[in-house]
């Protein structure tokens, strides 16, 4: 009985101790990690080059048993890696739909203005054309105009110009108005070679040997006689002869110093054309009345 009660007493007694020598204990056990990690016992250089293992461990990204690549990862931890990749080709998406409207913008207002330029060039590439037809028209009409008043300028200045074509001289016996048949056979082949001429005259010189009035008056019957032929016989209008009775008197002529009286009675015709009908150019129409050179 008395070792039972010895025993009740150690019992408490030891685990007090225990008790004790765990307190104790534990914080040397503490203070030991401490003093190795003490940056007063290690150099600078050391503690900024090995990080804690706590900084490490809160830095480092949980990956689990399987390391970087789990493949038994849940959606979850899967779609939270590859959200932010997702986000990020949204964004470039959208950045690289902006560039391409804005690229088709540009272009479409470039290709707009390129085609107001292309139509203002042509509407001005046709208002030249349409102003050098009409300066050509012009150029056309104003030297149509002044072949025009070249033309005219030598019909006025060939009016009263005519040229020598053939001439006759018809005799007569006596100083009797009576053409003869020769005479005749002179004046028609006068009156036919008149074809086709235009703008012509027949210039009649009468001659008398007779002296005064005399002559004068017999060289009027043999020029009367003569045109009396024409126009009866060949129907040459009468404003195409001119005629002059000089009696004795002769024509002055370029050259001649001294004119000798006719000795024989005769008449000289003379077919005169202007310049006009000699050049084949007509007069203006309206002209021809005022002027007496061309008329039907």
């Amino acid at each position: 009985m008395k070792s039972m009660a010895s025993i009740r007493t150690l019992f408490p007694r030891q685990c007090v101790l225990l008790t004790l020598a765990s307190a104790i204990a534990i914080p040397a056990l503490a203070q030991q990690p401490q003093s190795a990690a003490d940056p007063q016992n290690t150099p600078p250089a050391a503690v900024q080059q090995q990080p804690s293992p706590e900084a490490s461990s809160l830095n480092a990204p949980k990956e689990g048993f399987w390391g970087r690549v789990n493949p038994f990862a849940r959606k979850k931890w899967v779609k939270k890696q590859v959200d932010p990749l997702n986000d990020r080709l949204s964004e470039l998406d959208q950045v690289n739909a902006k560039n391409a409207r804005d690229i088709q913008d540009v272009d479409g207002r470039a290709q707009a203005g390129i085609r107001r330029a292309q139509s203002t060039a042509d509407g001005a590439n046709q208002t030249a054309t349409e102003a050098g037809a009409r300066a050509q028209n012009a150029n056309g009409l104003a030297q149509g105009a002044a072949g025009r008043v070249d033309r005219l300028n030598s019909t006025v200045s060939g009016l009263d110009k005519y040229n020598q074509i053939s001439e006759v001289e018809v005799a007569f016996r006596s100083g009797q108005p009576v053409l003869s048949p020769a005479a005749r056979k002179q004046l028609d082949d006068l009156a036919a070679s008149l074809t086709g001429h235009q703008g012509y005259i027949l210039e009649i010189e009468a001659h008398s040997p007779h002296a005064g009035s005399v002559g004068i008056q017999d060289s009027e019957r043999l020029a009367d006689a003569v045109k009396r032929y024409l126009v009866t016989q060949h129907e040459i209008p009468v404003y195409r002869l001119h005629s002059v009775a000089l009696g004795n008197a002769q024509a002055a002529t370029a050259g001649d110093e001294i004119t000798k009286p006719a000795r024989t009675s005769g008449v000289h015709v003379r077919l005169m054309e202007n310049s006009l009908a000699a050049q084949g150019a007509a007069p203006p129409h309206g002209e021809a009345s005022l002027t007496g050179a061309e008329r039907p």
